[in-house]
């Protein structure tokens, strides 16, 4: 692996930041006081339209969709694309910024990837535009949905249609009013075998029997204007050509999706582990207790320098588990990624920590970014697969490789 950057990613690295300097960081404790508000409860900071006007002026938009998918992409890599997400995580929400957000960036891969020239046309063209957000529906409450194959939510055929019924929950960004799009996995063919049995849908947003069972807090917080809610979805009918490559294909198409989606998160984890870690630094290099400063106590040291190694080497195996995709593809990567979802989150958990202990009572407020960052990748060890089982899987896969011939 190649561990200099290529002139065209120095170049980008040094775009993206400085949009950040001028128009991100300076916009971050407004748009927080307008989020804050709740009577701007499940409404979009109106000053995201402007900066993603600039973004894409500037050519900083769709960044994460790999070269492979030909004109939908700027053609960056998985590692090239790596440092970019890292300094977009650094302030979380400025992903949409970029049109790199989550679950968005996942539906779009999706959509290009297996869907049809109809559903392109339709919904994928104004998720690439960012004039649309979407949701994707999977976990539900009364299964362990870490195992997709256990999902219940059924999909039946009746005439030209199908119609959805069941619940859904920890649904991310259905909130939001702009929110068009849904695709929904359930299962479609109970008589296949496991991994054949469920399907992925698109249901527009607006269609009759999506109800809301409840909003959803993360930590206390409702995560406005996207949100997680509790989904109860009755008789919701949808015309045939809303399938997704086909039934039960459902767990295919799933595991094409989750595996960029993870390494995404990660990067953006190291990004605010980086950050952290500055203002950390700042902090102790300003402050005086009992006559001395922070920084000069061999403990806060110590804290300082573990995170700079801890940050370092999950930057190092992201940066080698997205040059494995890049050349092997997923499905051979899906050690490494595994090995960096577990490591990244959890780190960047650890390295936030000793940023609020530094800060004393300032930091779990909303007066630094970092109680947020905690709290993020608090979550972020159970989204998209919690540690155990992504744990138990490369485990098993190691035993496997360690004992063949």
């Amino acid at each position: 692996m190649d561990f200099d950057h290529s002139e065209k990613v120095k170049k980008l690295i040094a775009q993206l930041n400085r949009f950040m300097d001028a128009h991100v960081y300076p916009a971050e404790q407004a748009r927080y006081d307008w989020i804050a508000d709740h009577k701007n409860l499940w409404k979009y900071w109106p000053g995201v339209d402007d900066l993603k006007a600039k973004a894409r002026a500037e050519g900083l938009w769709n960044l994460f969709l790999p070269h492979e998918y030909g004109d939908y992409s700027p053609g960056l890599t998985n590692l090239e694309y790596a440092p970019l997400a890292e300094i977009m995580g650094r302030v979380p929400w400025s992903s949409e910024i970029f049109n790199c957000a989550a679950p968005d960036t996942g539906n779009i891969e999706v959509l290009a990837k297996f869907g049809s020239e109809a559903q392109k046309k339709q919904w994928l063209a104004p998720l690439l535009a960012g004039d649309i957000r979407s949701a994707y529906l999977m976990t539900e409450p009364q299964v362990a949905s870490s195992d997709a194959t256990n999902l219940e939510t059924s999909i039946k055929a009746d005439g030209d249609d199908y119609v959805i019924n069941g619940r859904k929950w920890w649904i991310s960004g259905i909130m939001d009013p702009r929110c068009k799009l849904l695709l929904l996995m359930g299962k479609s063919n109970p008589e296949n075998s496991r991994h054949t049995q469920h399907s992925t849908i698109i249901i527009p947003r607006e269609t009759p029997g999506i109800h809301i069972v409840r909003n959803q807090t993360v930590f206390g917080s409702m995560n406005s204007p996207g949100g997680e809610a509790e989904l109860r979805l009755e008789n919701v009918r949808v015309p045939k050509s809303n399938m997704i490559l086909g039934a039960g294909r459902g767990f295919e198409i799933a595991q094409g999706r989750l595996g960029p989606g993870r390494i995404h998160h990660c990067m953006r984890s190291i990004g605010q582990a980086q950050r952290a870690l500055e203002i950390m630094a700042k902090r102790v290099e300003s402050r005086v207790a009992f006559g001395k400063k922070l920084s000069d106590q061999s403990s806060i040291r110590q804290d300082v320098a573990r995170s700079w190694c801890e940050i370092e080497q999950a930057r190092l195996l992201t940066l080698k588990a997205a040059d494995a995709m890049d050349k092997y593809g997923n499905k051979v990567a899906r050690d490494l990624i595994a090995a960096i979802k577990v490591i990244a989150p959890q780190m960047a958990q650890t390295v936030t920590d000793r940023a609020i202990q530094s800060h004393g009572g300032m930091g779990v407020s909303a007066d630094t970014p970092i109680a947020g960052f905690f709290t993020l990748n608090r979550m972020l060890r159970i989204a998209d697969g919690p540690d155990e089982v992504h744990m138990s899987q490369l485990g098993k896969l190691k035993i496997k490789e360690f004992n063949a011939g």
